[in-house]
This record gives structure tokens, sequence and C-alpha cells, in this order.
């Protein structure tokens, strides 16, 4: 018997439809695909070899390329074709970290939880010494944070040798109001999809920009800037991280100790000491220490009593800048085998963590969807293609380079012939939650399109598709050129609380029954992208940066 419900959601597929030239919605298939996704899933598999045996996968290191030759392997076993690692480059140096260990041996014995950064030197075996609070201050306002530097080294200047540096002032982290697991609500979904008030576009001038001190106002502002602001807010800070290492170093001292705000309850979150580029000096030994560790040593030292610390990092890095990769394979279409379809997601991660939640979750849903597509041996008129991105983390450069190598380049909207033969790209990678809906990018036309693919999963909480662009992932290097690039709504778990970028980031964060149901859906909306009378509509090209 046909429940209410259900008849409902037939009743919305057959209108839609003939409506938008789209093919027949078969829910059987539907039903085919669910029961692949959820009683024969290997996701789970997929990710703890991607996080517990090959985690984290750094850009460009050691780790990295051991498990992208396994991902091309799993890719190869579940029958695809045309699998390879696709280089790009020069990314800059490899590096990786083979042991470490930071300890206060003074005034009382104690472990520090701590990382290092990556770029960063190693000692040349343990190297014990005292510590010197030198706090430089914090600031987002960029220009000033020149000024606040050269400040900094008229003070500091012949004062550091053979110290480590406490960058940081102690900060008791605040209380914890906001919780550290959560699912969207029905509100916040309605948030989410309710039309942005219009509103003067922000100037693309980052010298004048005014950055909120409300974090969630700060948030707000954030999302509401253009991408090209972002690389050129990334780009400075490196440059001014870069510049202070080379003081640092010039300075002799033994190494550097700082905290995240980001960091509670015993996690550390670490990305990047300074550059990755080997025309650029690797950082002094540079470790994050949890707040709750780093507080203390500062207490002790505020009462006139030194603090001595003992530090060991073996890193391994390379001299020249060497290339990355990333990893592509597909399954060939039929009567229209020219034109594609992609998936994709960022494979590589930070090093604190195994990168389970950031993003091997993404990537182990891609390798589903094409597991249950190739088992179920379904019929798909277009190719689909997977794409596994290296270097999202710094600037999603692996992306931004296929894109430019098969379809045009951003910067001077020169396209190229496959530009016209790609269909549309979408993309994973917001840590382990749930879809709940698509962002539409701004593409309108896609609206109805999306609707009608998502109704199978509306019991299942995928029911928001809202006009808002999303930022941040490897989906906007495909719309920088006018293709039709998509991010999935995730439920947030406790990736911005816990997970992001931090030593948490592992296995048991990711949630199983989310990640079956994620690839279930994906390989439901590619199906019918693949096999849609039309190519997926488009926006209006972009401008040339240039």
């Amino acid at each position: 018997m046909l429940t209410s419900g259900f008849r409902k959601q037939l009743l919305l597929l057959l209108f839609l439809a003939p409506a938008w030239g789209q093919p027949k919605l078969d829910l059987g298939l539907v039903s085919r695909i669910k029961t692949e996704a959820y009683d024969h899933s290997k996701v789970m598999d997929h990710l703890s070899w991607l996080s517990d045996v090959y985690g984290p996968r750094l850009t460009a290191s050691r780790e990295f390329f051991q498990a992208a030759d396994w991902a091309a392997g799993r890719l190869r076993e579940i029958g695809l074709s045309n699998v390879h690692l696709e280089p790009w480059g020069p990314f800059g140096r490899s590096w990786s970290a083979e042991q470490w260990s930071v300890e206060m041996v003074e005034p009382r014995y104690a472990p520090l939880n701590a990382t290092p950064l990556a770029w960063t030197a190693g000692t040349n075996g343990p190297v014990t010494g005292e510590t010197i609070l030198a706090p430089l201050p914090a600031t987002r306002d960029l220009k000033k944070a020149r000024e606040e530097f050269a400040a900094y080294r008229k003070e500091w200047t012949g004062k550091l040798r053979g110290k480590f540096v406490m960058l940081r002032a102690p900060k008791i982290p605040g209380e914890q109001t906001r919780p550290q697991f959560s699912r969207y609500t029905d509100a916040e979904l309605a948030d989410i999809a309710k039309v942005s008030e219009h509103a003067a576009k922000i100037s693309g001038k980052l010298a004048d920009l005014k950055f909120p001190e409300d974090p969630d106002e700060l948030r707000k502002f954030m999302a509401s800037l253009p991408e090209s602001v972002f690389d050129e807010m990334f780009d400075v800070r490196i440059a001014l991280a870069t510049e202070r290492n080379r003081f640092f170093l010039d300075e002799g001292v033994l190494g550097i100790l700082t905290r995240d705000d980001r960091s509670h309850d015993g996690t550390t979150n670490a990305e990047q000491a300074g550059s990755h580029k080997s025309a650029d000096p690797l950082a002094p030994p540079t470790f994050v220490i949890t707040a709750e560790q780093y507080n203390r040593m500062a207490r002790i030292m505020e009462k006139k009593t030194p603090v001595r610390v003992r530090v060991s990092l073996k890193a391994q890095a390379s001299d020249a800048d060497v290339n990355s990769a990333n990893i592509v394979g597909e399954i060939p279409g039929g009567k229209k085998a020219d034109e594609v379809v992609m998936i994709g997601a960022h494979f590589d991660s930070w090093h604190a963590g195994t990168g389970a939640t950031d993003n091997g979750a993404g990537s182990a849903v891609m390798i589903e969807v094409m597991r249950i597509l190739k088992t179920l041996n379904v019929s798909m008129d277009r190719t689909v293609r997977i794409g596994l991105w290296s270097g999202e983390e710094e600037g999603l450069f692996g992306s931004e380079a296929y894109v430019k190598q098969h379809f045009g380049d951003a910067k001077t909207m020169k396209l190229l012939p496959d530009h016209a033969k790609l269909s549309g790209y979408f993309n994973l990678d917001n840590g382990s939650g749930k879809i709940r809906g698509v962002y539409l990018q701004g593409n309108d036309a896609m609206r109805p399109l999306f609707e009608a693919w998502l109704a199978p999963f509306r019991d299942e909480g995928a029911t928001t598709i809202t006009i808002k662009n999303t930022g941040g992932t490897d989906h906007l290097s495909f719309d920088a050129v006018g293709l039709p690039g998509f991010q999935f709504i995730q439920d947030p778990l406790d990736y911005g609380s816990v997970t992001h970028h931090s030593s948490m980031d592992t296995y048991d964060h990711a949630v199983a029954s989310d990640l079956m149901e994620a690839s279930a859906v994906i390989a439901a909306v590619v199906y019918y992208a693949a096999n849609s009378p039309e190519m997926l509509p488009r926006k209006e090209l972009p401008k040339a940066r240039d």
C-alpha cells in the first residue's frame, strides 16, 4: 500500500520531471541505491583506510602519496576506468613529521600535548631551554598586523637568543555556551533557505575591511567576502608569518611555542607555520600547545619562576619544490560519453589528527558513490568522473589546477573545448554530517532539478535548497569559470566545534549513518544528472579576473 506521504512524493516527481525535461525518475532505482548504500555499505571501510592507516595526508607529503596510491587501487578494484594520479605543480616542499615531543622539565615535569606546525624545521635531537613570554598582538586587521610586527621586532631584537618564545598572551578559554555537537533545526534550515537581504557588495580591497569582534557577526561577515579576498588574506598572512620566521631565525631562537584560540579541552588545532615554498626558509621548530597547558606555563612565569622545556622534532622536508597530484577515475558513459558529470572532494588534510572529517569523509563518500553506481551497473548516458583533490587546505590548488588544465583559466577566462562538455560538478566537504540540501551557488535554474532529485530523500532530511553561495572548498574552482559547481548542505555535528583542523579529527568522530545517507543521495543525484536530456543549466560566464 502506498502511504499518503509516498503518494505526495511520487506526484511531486511526476509533475516536476516532464516540466523540466528530466529523465523519468525511477523510484525503483532509488530504492536499489538506498539498499546498496545502507545494507552493503563500504564507506566506513574506505574512511578507515584513509584515516586510520594512511592519515594524515598533508599535501605532497609521503603519507599523501601513499594514501593516493591506495585510493587509486580501490577505484580500480571497484572497476573504474582511466584511474590515474594526475600531477600538478610545482606545489612547494614536501614535509612529514616523523616524531615529536614537548615536555616541561622545570619547575615540575609534565608532558605537554603539543603538535608541530607544518613546514617547520626539526631540532636534530632533544633541545632544552628556558621559555620567554614575548606575545605578539593578534589582530584581524592585516595592515595593523604589519605595523604591530614592526614594533615587536624593535622591542625584542637581541633578547630572544637561546630561548623558546611563547608567542601568544595567555588566555583562559571562555565559557562554552554552544553545544559541541549539533544538527540543524527546522528553523536553522529555514534561515539557510531564506534569500539574503540585498546589500552593496563588499569592497574587494583587503585594506579597507573592518572585521566585527562579535563571533556571530564575524561568521556572517566572512561568509559574505568574495573568494578573491580570502585568497589575498591567505597570501598576506603567509607572507607575514614568513617575515616573522626570518626574524626569529636571525635572532637564534630555539623554537616557538604558541596556542590556538580554537583549541579547548585538551585539543590542538594546527596548520602551517609559514610558507611551504622552498625559496623561503623553514620556520624554527614551532608547536601549538593545548590552551590549558600553555596558560599554566604562563602563570608560573608570572610568579617569576623560570620554566624550562625539552623539545624534540624529527621532520623530513624536501630541499626543492615538488609536484602534488589529484586522483582521477571514471565510469564511461553511453550515448553521450563525451559529456561528463563530475563528483569530488578534497583528499588532503592537515596533520594534527588523521584527516577523517576533513576531508576523509567526503573522499570516502565519493569513492562509495562510484562503487554503488558500478555495483548496480546502472546505465548512464554521460561519463561520471571522480576527482579527489590535493592542495585544498593551502588554497584550492589541486582543483584549480585541474580546472585550468581541462576547462579554462579563471584569471583570463580563456576556455578550453572540454568546458562545453562538463555538465556539472558536485562536492562534499563539510565534515561527516548528513546531507540536508544543497547550495545553488546563485544558479536558480537548478532549483527544480534539485527539488526533483532530492524528493526521495525528504524523509531523511534532505529538504533545503538555497540560492545562497558557500565558500572555502573545491566547487569554487569550477564556479570560477562558469561551470555548474555545487556543495551540499550538511549537519554541523562537531565539525566546527571540535574536529576541524584539530587533533580530534579522527575516525571516531565520523557518523556512519550520515555518510551512508550522503552516499545514497549523491549517487541518485549523479545518476539523474548523467541521464538528463540536457546539460545542466549554467549561469552567465564570469568576467576575467585580470
